[in-house]
């Protein structure tokens, strides 16, 4: 995939999961938002972008925390 490809498909999947999160379409929303982080991390880590990667790259492990109390891990 293109660049431009990761950005814009990660643009669509956090925007969904934000809509979806508006709607309170749990846990469906972190799931398609947790997409949009890894595409937009991905283009970041191509692109050699910090700032990307930091705000992208921080939210995987928020994500994580969050699939862990979905699945009653703690």
């Amino acid at each position: 995939m293109s660049n431009k490809t990761y950005k814009w498909l990660g643009t669509l999947f956090v925007l969904t999961g934000i809509l979806f999160t508006n709607l309170n379409f749990y846990p469906f929303n972190i799931f398609i938002h947790f997409i949009g982080v890894i595409l937009w991390s991905v283009y970041g880590f191509r692109i050699n972008d910090k700032a990307i990667i930091t705000n992208f790259g921080l939210q995987i492990p928020l994500f994580l925390i969050g699939y862990l109390k979905l699945f009653n891990f703690f």
